[in-house]
């Protein structure tokens, strides 16, 4: 029934699409974007969701831009029928922003924006912008893993090198699986749940917005760059146990990489500190503990159509021995955590056949996460895509072994204009 009802939400939003572009292009302002269609099936019956499907909707994207002498505006947004989680039609509004330059030495970009930085392929550091797990996991297209975040974005270029400030006024978390689409692991229950819960944000205020840094300079063709971060984890990590709530304890970040060709290939190193703010002599069982994050990645095209790449994290938990003094509960973790990842893609027959496979595999947690898709481009617009996300894991509070329930499959059309 889910399919039936979004095949025709999907119809109709293409005819809604093509005379929005006949209207709007007659008043000489381009509007593009694409329709698509998404459904995925779970492989496991064993889970506590509601549904056996994990995602039934179709999706309408819209996108204009519009240059003058002054700024540069941009918007973006999607509008949506979703039958698992949202229960019908919704939307969003995805980018909203101005960019401008002021006394001809500063780019700003102010307004609703996605924004990304950092060396690692799908592995995050010093990268401190919202992410959407959701998504990810759901089989949307890679661009709704980047969470938008409303937020004023200034960089400055000098001989010395570029800095970049992003201001974000109202903290912005991860979008997390806990929506009632996944299930995962609750330490609460001690099992598999798959109630959807809301996290209460920081207060709106001043002190509680975030400010991320990054000064990059290219020297003898490797690209270095500092990071800085004041804010908050980005997921809710901590937990009250007065109120028997989780939430988000503050955090800053202090980071470098280099990334630029070496062996024939591309290599990347980066690194950062995160600063446990709220508990700094690691005392404290409901916040993390500092901790020291490495990672080192090299990308190489093996044959003429296919790339591959390796990267390797490791992760050092600081004040271990208090950590292990206060621990409540039985889920201890590791001191020193490791993450193997490698991406191997390939594009065939004019690029219209491309093939990805993406695995993580943590040896410390024994836990992995696989995920594979094959696009087909049947003609310009047209183009389906078929895939899957792999969990497995012998603990169920790590990364990926708490969503070792969620094995699914999708498939996906799209339609551009």
């Amino acid at each position: 029934m889910y399919a039936r009802k979004n095949i025709l939400t999907a119809a109709l939003l293409f005819l809604i699409s093509i005379s929005t572009v006949k209207v709007v292009s007659a008043q000489g302002i381009p509007i593009n974007g694409f329709v698509q269609g998404l459904w995925g099936g779970r492989l496991q019956e064993k889970n506590p969701t509601s549904s056996d499907y994990t995602a039934s909707e179709v999706r309408l994207q819209l996108r204009m831009e519009h240059n003058a002498d002054i700024a540069e505006v941009f918007a973006r947004a999607d509008f949506f029928n979703d039958e698992i989680v949202a229960g019908g039609n919704d939307w969003e509004l995805r980018e909203a922003f101005a960019k401008f330059t002021l006394l001809g030495k500063i780019d700003f970009k102010v307004g609703r924006q996605i924004l990304t930085w950092g060396t690692g392929d799908l592995i995050f550091i010093n990268d401190v912008f919202a992410k959407d797990y959701e998504s990810f996991f759901a089989g949307r297209e890679d661009q709704y893993l980047k969470a938008p975040q409303t937020a004023l974005r200034s960089e400055y270029y000098s001989p010395l090198g570029e800095l970049a400030l992003v201001w974000t006024p109202r903290f912005a978390p991860n979008r997390t699986p806990a929506t009632g689409r996944f299930s995962y692991y609750s330490p609460m229950s001690g099992d598999f749940a798959a109630e959807p819960f809301a996290v209460p944000l920081p207060a709106e205020s001043i002190r509680n917005s975030e400010l991320a840094g990054r000064f990059q300079k290219t020297v003898g063709g490797m690209a270095l760059a500092l990071y800085g971060y004041k804010g908050f984890f980005k997921n809710p990590v901590g937990f009250d146990f007065v109120s028997m709530m989780p939430f988000y304890p503050r955090l800053n970040i202090y980071g470098a990489s280099a990334r630029g060709q070496a062996g024939g290939g591309v290599f990347w190193l980066e690194g950062g500190y995160f600063h446990s703010y709220d508990d700094q002599c690691g005392e404290k069982p409901g916040i993390p503990n500092s901790n020291i994050q490495g990672l080192v990645g090299f990308e190489k095209q093996i044959a003429s159509d296919i790339t591959a790449n390796i990267q390797y994290q490791a992760e050092k938990m600081l004040q271990y021995e208090r950590y292990e003094r206060n621990l409540v509960g039985n889920d201890k973790e590791d001191e020193f955590r490791s993450l193997v990842t490698s991406r191997i893609s390939g594009r065939f027959r004019m690029e219209t056949i491309i093939l990805s496979s993406f695995i993580f595999w943590s040896p410390s947690d024994e836990d992995l996460y696989y995920r594979f898709s094959a696009d087909y481009k049947l003609t310009d617009n047209m183009t389906v895509t078929v895939g899957g996300n792999i969990f497995d894991g012998n603990k169920r509070f790590t990364d990926f072994g708490m969503f070792q329930l969620n094995d699914n499959l999708y498939a996906r059309a799209t339609y551009g204009f």
